[in-house]
């Protein structure tokens, strides 16, 4: 079975323990940038949950696992807020997917 992790700063993560997420509480880009990639190539992890200001962050390494089945990288919003980065990614990956938009209908 495939393990679900989440990265970001301490007050954005901290609850998703209770849900049987493993949390990695990361605020440096370089640390966080090592942690992805140790999860996502060896970790046993399905799903990678970060923060959308620590995404921001580490975009270039991000992109590397786009592409791939698994892990699953998704953005989520922090304590600071919704910056809109995480449902321009699964809008992205949708129109990769279904060849259009159908999420906002924008021509």
């Amino acid at each position: 079975m495939y393990k679900i992790a989440v990265m970001g700063d301490q007050d954005s993560i901290y609850g998703f323990a209770a849900l049987g997420m493993i949390p990695f509480s990361i605020t440096d880009p370089q640390a966080a940038e090592r942690k992805l990639r140790e999860l996502a190539e060896g970790g046993g992890y399905g799903v990678i949950f970060i923060t959308e200001g620590l995404a921001a962050r580490i975009e270039p390494e991000i992109e590397r696992y786009r592409e791939a089945g698994l892990p699953a990288v998704i953005l989520i919003p922090g304590v600071s807020g919704n910056t809109g980065r995480g449902i321009m990614a699964v809008k992205k990956s949708v129109e990769q997917a279904v060849g259009s938009d159908i999420i906002f209908n924008e021509k």
